[in-house]
């Protein structure tokens, strides 16, 4: 692939991404960020399976869309501006890997968002009380192991939910609309999507 092609397609994945996750990021249920994650912008992931400029394009993207909470958040935010675009670029690299099997390929942003994402969410939403949720019962502040599980767990099934409910079905109908083709995705007329 040429790098001009390269370098076009990763910055329209990336503000695509981020216009997406700001939208988001938008509605009063705040379900783009917080303990539990239905960010709808990571069905793009799946482009990842089309081409490898979907890479960095979605890390880039998850940066630009993170760092819009540093106003919302404060400082701490820094941390998901980082760590979540950390979480992005492995989840998109392991999506690129595994691409000929797109059921194991989609898996990586699950995977990498399950893991990393709740080892540093504690830190920047404790202190703004998402982890107490009296009409539940549920209490998990000041114990960080208790957090980072119900982390693992929440977000792990919002990644899960939103890659294979929305993005599979996403990158099937743009294998099917011909848009795979022209991001450069060549595949074999038998081979399943």
């Amino acid at each position: 692939m040429k790098r001009s092609r390269f370098t076009a397609q990763a910055g329209v994945i990336a503000a695509t991404y981020a216009a997406f996750t700001l939208l988001v990021l938008q509605l009063p249920a705040a379900l783009g960020w917080g303990p539990v994650q239905l960010r709808l912008s990571e069905a793009l992931t799946v482009l990842a399976v089309l081409t490898p400029a979907a890479i960095p394009g979605l890390a880039v993207g998850t940066a630009v869309a993170n760092a819009a909470l540093i106003t919302q958040v404060g400082p701490l935010a820094v941390l998901d501006v980082l760590f979540g675009s950390l979480a992005t670029l492995l989840g998109a690299w392991w999506t690129w890997r595994f691409r000929k099997h797109t059921g194991l390929a989609l898996a990586g942003p699950v995977i990498a968002n399950a893991l990393i994402v709740p080892a540093y969410l504690p830190v920047v939403l404790a202190g703004l009380g998402f982890y107490r949720v009296p009409f539940l019962g549920v209490d998990l502040e000041g114990s960080w192991l208790a957090m980072y599980v119900f982390g693992v767990v929440a977000v792990g099934v919002g990644e899960a939910f939103v890659v294979y409910a929305l993005g599979w079905p996403l990158l099937v109908g743009v294998r099917r609309l011909g848009i795979a083709r022209m991001l450069g995705e060549e595949r074999s007329p038998g081979e399943a999507s």
